[in-house]
């Protein structure tokens, strides 16, 4: 055997023993030696192997994966360039807390020196991004390896899992000729793992007990629910009497204390002069809506947070606590507290869907609506970055039986697809994605799917405004800037949707009609594109006649 088979096959076994059970890989040479051991590996079922030959939609489906099972997930290329587009899914990665574990096959020293080809410098590729880097040593045929592989296998895997809070972790794997099995098994010492499938070094669990938050004190307080942690937060909120807002509205959470027009309610100021809390309790980053951040940037408002990490969220740094975790406090509470807000928030929600019944079909929001209406029970429903996450949170009826993912650690349209691809293949159940056009074309390579390759039940629906709508509704889409918009904010593209699904062999259905699209929403097996075409100039108009509505329903 030689030395870079032994190593590729002492690290994936390890990887299986620390619980790794998804691996995706791109095909390349210099990681070949990896690529024969998955797949030994994934022949003997000790674990599942997904090949995407584009290393960013790798990156994207890989976290999908992570996001759902919450265990780490490894990504393998090859060298150079393959490299680096694994950046954008570790950037995701890292601030959003997924755990993955990134192993870059790379040139030995020698071979960097001498400006060989595919190479680039690999070493800390990443930056800061990530939670543990190593560089293994080059494999020699020496004893004293194999555990050195094994322990280095293991660090990465519980740096990965973080505890409370995971992330992403990188090895870089130099490997020397030849990459391809050569000779037979021998080797100058044993390469067994510890007996009965054992990891080889164990580790305690990380820290003690997670820490609750202790200084929670208002009888007025507001619970935030940013990218984790809704059915707890719903809990919590309906103990302490505090109203329960989420960035995806509605959706994902139940009980009573749930406010679904919550980030209609915070962008009137009317109504926050007289309903300001005292404290607000923040479960996880949040990142779509400007009147969140001013609500945790006000300084008359003590922010508590819950969450995992280390990069904590503050737009004022004015945090008067992090916790892991929250319990329920108990305490006396003001049930016209809680009941105001929940007033406020029926009228608002009559108002606003009156309003979107009377605007022309198709629009962002009645869409997002209609997708969330049609969803079965226990369905993932997958929002891209931009505007379908604001349509969903300001447009959506509530629905507690939905799973929510969203990128929003970096809030990248990078990978969506692919993204969503392995989300869907780890939830097991039905599973949705609503995704602008620009994110959809920006992974369109996540539609490329092999002959042996998972395919999941997933049910893709594309907002199609022919370009970047999100500009439409900043400060780029006032009529001051209209000149440049178009070309370099809106950025038309004229893409026919459908024949690029076609060429992918996937299924495309273009959706006309209202009753078209609760038709094409109906649950069936398999992938499919459900493009729904929109026109991007009457964007801005609709927002302020909802607007309109809602303000009027409140403040007269």
């Amino acid at each position: 055997m030689n030395p870079s088979t032994a190593q590729a096959e002492v690290i994936v076994d390890e990887l299986v023993r620390n619980g790794v059970q998804q691996v995706v890989l791109s095909p390349g040479s210099r990681n070949a030696p990896l690529s024969y051991a998955l797949h030994r590996a994934a022949y003997a079922e000790r674990l599942r192997l997904h090949v995407r030959i584009d290393e960013r939609s790798a990156g994207f489906l890989a976290l999908g994966l992570a996001a759902r099972t919450k265990l780490p997930v490894a990504v393998v290329c090859t060298s150079g360039t393959a490299a680096t587009n694994l950046h954008p899914a570790v950037s995701e990665a890292y601030h959003s807390g997924v755990p993955l574990i990134v192993l870059t096959a790379d040139r030995p020293p020698e071979l960097r020196a001498a400006g060989a080809n595919q190479t680039i410098d690999q070493h800390r590729l990443f930056g800061a991004e990530v939670r543990l880097f190593d560089e293994l040593a080059v494999a020699e045929h020496r004893p004293g390896q194999n555990a050195y592989w094994r322990s280095q296998v293991c660090r990465a895997w519980y740096a990965a899992a973080g505890g409370a809070r995971g992330g992403p972790v990188h090895l870089n794997l130099p490997f020397r000729e030849p990459l391809v099995p050569t000779g037979d098994d021998q080797w100058c010492e044993s390469l067994a793992g510890r007996p009965s499938g054992a990891r080889w070094t164990a580790v305690s669990e990380h820290g003690c007990a997670p820490s609750e938050l202790s200084q929670v004190h208002a009888r007025h307080g507001l619970v935030l629910v940013a990218d984790w942690g809704a059915e707890r937060a719903s809990e919590w909120g309906e103990g302490c009497g505090w109203p329960v807002l989420s960035e995806t509205g509605g959706v994902g959470l139940g009980g009573s204390a749930a406010i679904s027009t919550g980030m209609w309610l915070l962008n009137l100021p009317e109504f926050m002069r007289n309903h300001r809390p005292e404290q607000v309790l923040c479960v996880g980053r949040p990142t779509v809506f400007r009147q969140v951040q001013q609500l945790l940037a006000d300084t008359d408002v003590e922010v508590l947070l819950a969450h995992g990490g280390v990069d904590w969220p503050a737009p004022a740094h004015n945090l008067r606590e992090v916790a892991e975790t929250f319990g329920v406090v108990p305490g006396h509470t003001d049930p016209d507290w809680l009941t105001g807000w929940q007033q406020a928030d029926q009228k608002a929600s009559a108002a606003l869907h009156a309003a979107l019944d009377l605007e022309r079909w198709p629009s962002g929001p009645a869409v997002a609506r209609e997708v969330v209406d049609a969803l079965p029970e226990q369905a993932m429903l997958v929002l891209g970055s931009s505007n379908p996450s604001r349509d969903v949170a300001l447009a959506a009826r509530q629905r507690s039986d939905v799973v929510v993912h969203r990128n929003r650690g970096v809030a990248g349209i990078d990978g969506t697809v692919s993204t969503a691809i392995g989300a869907a293949v780890a939830h097991g159940r039905p599973a949705y994605a609503l995704l602008g056009d620009l994110t959809f074309l920006h992974d369109s390579n996540g539609l490329m799917l092999g002959p042996y390759e998972q395919r999941p039940d997933l049910t893709i629906v594309v907002l199609n405004d022919d370009g970047g709508g999100i500009f439409a509704l900043l400060e780029q889409g006032s009529s001051e800037h209209r000149d440049a918009f178009e070309r370099v904010f809106a950025t038309p593209h004229g893409t026919d949707i459908g024949k690029l699904c076609a060429a992918h062999g996937v299924e495309h259905v273009l959706v006309q009609q209202r009753s078209e699209l609760t038709a094409a929403l109906q649950w069936r097996p398999g992938l499919r594109v459900v493009e729904v075409r929109v026109d991007r100039a009457e964007l801005r108009s609709v927002h302020k006649r909802l607007q309109a509505a809602v303000r009027l329903a409140l403040l007269g």
